[in-house]
């Protein structure tokens, strides 16, 4: 499937989302202090009534979600993915230990965040979230699989939490091809017997791109989004690796207890075979241009075509 035309940022479909839930009194939205950027600004211009604004205060705001969803509400709270992690102790004690619904939103996720430097670049939320029982755990690529995914949660059972990214991608998917999106399940976006490509979040555009290159040197590859970190869909895994015998993994994240630790995880205990993982290589990132990041720390379509040729060459 080749991209739709025309671009978006995931926060923005976080935003529009929301939007669409105005008219459901359960659902409330909470802030700290960073509506305008994660979008669920929105919301609160149109419904203040049922937004809660915090301030510069995320373990507050965890627990205050905390306390709303167990009054009969439906919690959405965001700010920066990195500041997310400040509440963490919040969100494993009051809300993943008893379960209880609230839909995290951590925007700006990963070195794509580009010149606010690698303070504000949070290359470890997604491993941190996978390793807590009952979270559910999300980075969609695009702003219509980031709605699409945001409208899923509304009826969501377990808390959960989402990663949005700042910056503008090509669209991975139509108004009528997320209507396919389900939590847990990956998205094949093209399908190949050589080699599996497996990627979230920005990384999916790059993933697409890298199909292309190799397609060129007679390498067809299976194109997958696993818009889903956790659960992970086990089942695709295995039978992309039964079919292809070789994997890649592409995530602007560390390679470290993301979503190349846990497909990594997956093959080990199901159907071991080669996989090359692309990310953030154990290092912090640095400020600049998001695609001069993702130049220097190898995280291309070009790269990751190169690791698809590594992956074959091992089986």
């Amino acid at each position: 499937m080749s991209a739709p035309s025309g671009g978006g940022a995931s926060r923005d479909g976080y935003g529009a989302a929301l939007l669409e839930m105005l008219d459901d009194d359960k659902v409330v939205v909470l802030e700290a202090d960073l509506g305008k950027s994660t979008k669920s600004c929105l919301f609160r211009a149109e419904k203040p009534s049922h937004t809660v604004s915090l301030g510069i205060a995320e373990q507050n705001m965890m627990l205050v979600a905390a306390g709303m969803s167990t009054s009969g509400y439906v919690p959405f709270a965001s700010t920066f993915a990195i500041f997310t992690e400040r509440g963490f102790e919040q969100v494993r004690n009051g809300i993943a230990r008893p379960n209880i619904v609230v839909h995290l939103c951590g925007s700006h996720g990963g070195i794509h965040t580009g010149t606010d430097g690698s303070s504000a670049q949070s290359i470890e939320d997604l491993a941190i979230y996978r390793t807590l029982p009952n979270m559910t755990v999300l980075h969609p690529c695009d702003d219509v699989s980031a709605k699409a995914l945001t409208l899923a949660l509304r009826n969501h059972d377990r808390p959960s939490y989402m990663r949005t990214a700042r910056n503008k991608v090509p669209r991975s998917y139509s108004d009528e091809s997320s209507n396919e999106l389900k939590i847990g399940k990956g998205y094949v976006h093209r399908t190949g017997d050589d080699v599996a490509i497996i990627a979230c979040g920005v990384m999916v555009n790059e993933a697409l791109e890298a199909a292309e290159m190799l397609a060129k040197s007679g390498i067809q590859a299976t194109v997958v989004d696993m818009h889903t970190i956790k659960p992970l869909d086990t089942n695709l895994v295995t039978e992309l690796a039964k079919r292809c015998g070789a994997l890649v993994t592409a995530e602007d994240h560390s390679i470290i207890g993301g979503l190349g630790g846990a497909v990594a995880e997956c093959l080990v205990s199901h159907y071991p075979v080669p996989l090359e993982r692309i990310g953030v290589q154990d290092r912090f990132g640095e400020s600049g241009g998001s695609d001069e990041l993702l130049e220097m720390l190898n995280m291309k379509a070009k790269n990751i075509a190169d690791a698809a040729q590594r992956a074959i060459s091992r089986t």
